[in-house]
């Protein structure tokens, strides 16, 4: 569905973009997240026509993108961050404005907005001003324009950024169900966003492809067990770096670090350490061995965060 091929994009002597490969297979729906300035904007204007590569190619099934922009954007739906609607126009009029755009002739744009309309749940809002819908359906009517010519790839930047709580669960469910039938890359600075919708993700940093892969699977690989241990003072008060060089140093412990928490007592040490193995038996014993008291001693896999934060800034 989607091929990039050593994709570069030079501003000057500036690397915006540094070599980037992927395919994307009919029915993803792929997470696409770059801190600022990595290449990720970059990237999705070579794939929407806006700008070209410096070198590499992308092709959006099979057409090149800068051989034939045109043919490749009959393929392609675009939601930018900020929906491209007209908020003095109502729903239906809009989106039959957009089906003339797109070149659809007057039967076949009454059936599309007839199926955009019901897909994205806006068949009580067709004569209602776009100024006058919240921000959620806003969205959703930028979602209709975008499956408005039944695209095979949907391209969604952004699309809960300003939401409240209940209306980014509606955007997330509308996501899953266009999913199931088209593909989609959804870039967004919301990690939790991508782990709630996406079956795979991709991150890129400074220019390059650091991550790809299930997101399960980039989570499992890229950072292995979480464990948080709490102990308190026994027989022997020891310093925080005694007690975290003694488990540093136990079998399977990847990193540590000490963590600050005012809700600790007096004496009391607060651990977090990556492990590659179930470590939780041989803290206990060591635990027992140094004299201090076991408060909390919790295995979890790491998040989205975690993955993101090591891989684009290098933390543990």
């Amino acid at each position: 569905m989607v091929e990039v091929e050593g994709l570069q994009k030079r501003y000057g002597d500036h690397a915006a973009l540094a070599g980037v490969d992927f395919t994307i297979s009919k029915g993803e729906i792929v997470g696409f997240l770059g801190p600022n300035g990595a290449g990720k904007t970059t990237t999705m204007k070579i794939l929407t026509g806006f700008i070209a590569p410096t070198a590499g190619r992308a092709r959006i099934r099979g057409v090149n993108v800068l051989v034939d922009p045109v043919a490749a954007r009959r393929h392609l739906g675009y939601l930018p961050e900020s929906a491209p609607v007209y908020r003095d126009m109502q729903v239906a009029d809009y989106l039959h404005f957009m089906g003339r755009v797109r070149g659809l002739g007057e039967a076949e744009r009454a059936s599309a907005v007839a199926r955009a309309v019901e897909r994205c749940g806006l068949s009580d809002r067709v004569h209602q001003l776009i100024g006058t819908l919240s921000k959620g359906y806003r969205q959703r009517v930028g979602l209709a324009q975008a499956i408005l010519h039944d695209p095979d790839l949907l391209i969604l930047d952004e699309p809960t950024s300003g939401l409240d709580p209940n209306q980014i669960m509606d955007i997330r469910a509308l996501i899953r169900e266009i999913g199931e039938r088209k593909t989609v890359i959804l870039s967004t600075h919301i990690l939790s966003e991508v782990q709630a919708t996406c079956d795979r993700v991709l991150i890129i940093n400074k220019g390059k492809l650091v991550a790809d892969g299930p997101t399960d699977e980039v989570t499992a690989v890229s950072t292995g067990d979480v464990v948080r241990v709490v102990v308190a003072p026994g027989k022997v008060r020891l310093t925080p770096d005694q007690i975290a060089e003694a488990i540093r140093g136990l079998p399977g412990v990847e990193s540590l670090r000490v963590l600050t928490d005012a809700q600790l007592g007096e004496g009391e040490v607060s651990l977090e350490l990556r492990a590659n193995a179930d470590v939780r038996a041989a803290i206990f014993r060591k635990a027992v061995e140094l004299g201090v008291v076991l408060l909390e001693l919790g295995q979890h896999r790491s998040d989205l965060e975690a993955v993101f934060r090591r891989l684009t800034r290098g933390t543990p």
